[in-house]
């Protein structure tokens, strides 16, 4: 019986991304196809172009994708004739140390952090609804969003607005996961609804231990900036329509990434 083409194979995981996720919905697919096996450790994934119009993004995008899975030693570029990009057996992982040379303490050290962290993503998700949670999120992002550009702000509100956005582009990457706390709750506190800041506080609560699991990553942390920029321009020009769907986007984002570390 003739071998299934392997680009068959991944028809049901790559697909077109939707505008304004696609590096974190390209890492998401292309983590789904490493972790579910469509791509045998070994083997090669589709050619760059291949996967890039599959997916519907720019070569660029998906390079800084395939850059993101090899820094986690879960696949391997070479070079040459019979080149192209391979999925690596877990024990080959490079750690994400820069530097250090395959075999050494470091890649034994990285390995065994990249599966306690796995573990410990799984181990939480265990007893949370993920699905419902996210969800959740979306909901009172979206609708946090919508009321503070509906109602409009205070000059003092929008200061302190301005001020949560500048710290997180201030922030070093070990606080930045708080100020970019601080910034969704400080406009869920804006909405003028308690009942809602007090909710959200609770389900981002929630996210974040599961956030803290996933290593931070510079070109989604870039992603964010981009839109967390966008979000607050849309409130404090009142456009409460715009303002949810940048919220709807950046929830989607954050999404995508926790399903593809758990897949």
């Amino acid at each position: 019986m003739a071998r299934e083409p392997a680009s068959d194979r991944l028809t049901p995981v790559l697909r077109p991304v939707r505008a304004g996720n696609g590096f974190e919905e390209a890492l998401e697919q292309i983590l789904q196809v490493v972790r579910l096996g469509l791509v045998p450790a070994g083997g090669r994934l589709p050619a760059e172009r291949e996967l890039a119009e599959r997916m519907g993004i720019s070569r660029v995008t998906l390079r800084e994708v395939l850059k993101v899975l090899q820094e986690q030693g879960l696949v391997e570029s070479r070079r040459g004739r019979y080149g192209g990009t391979f999925v690596l057996r877990p024990e080959r992982g490079a750690g994400p140390e820069r530097g250090a040379g395959p075999g050494g303490a470091a890649d034994a050290a990285g390995a065994a952090g990249r599966a306690g962290a796995a573990e410990e993503l799984r181990r939480r998700t265990a007893s949370v609804d993920l699905e419902d949670a996210l969800l959740f999120r979306e909901v009172l992002e979206t609708g946090a969003a919508g009321l503070c550009a509906a109602r409009g702000l205070t000059e003092a509100e929008a200061a302190r607005l301005r001020g949560a956005l500048r710290a997180t582009h201030d922030a070093p990457l070990d606080d930045y996961r708080r100020q970019d706390t601080l910034l969704h709750l400080t406009l869920a506190e804006l909405s003028g609804s308690p009942s809602l800041a007090a909710r959200y506080a609770a389900v981002r609560a929630t996210v974040n231990a599961l956030l803290d699991c996933i290593p931070l990553l510079v070109r989604n942390l870039e992603h964010a900036q981009h839109q967390h920029d966008a979000l607050v321009e849309a409130v404090l020009e009142g456009d409460a329509e715009g303002a949810r769907e940048v919220a709807r986007e950046h929830c989607a984002g954050t999404a995508a990434l926790l399903r593809g570390f758990l897949a």
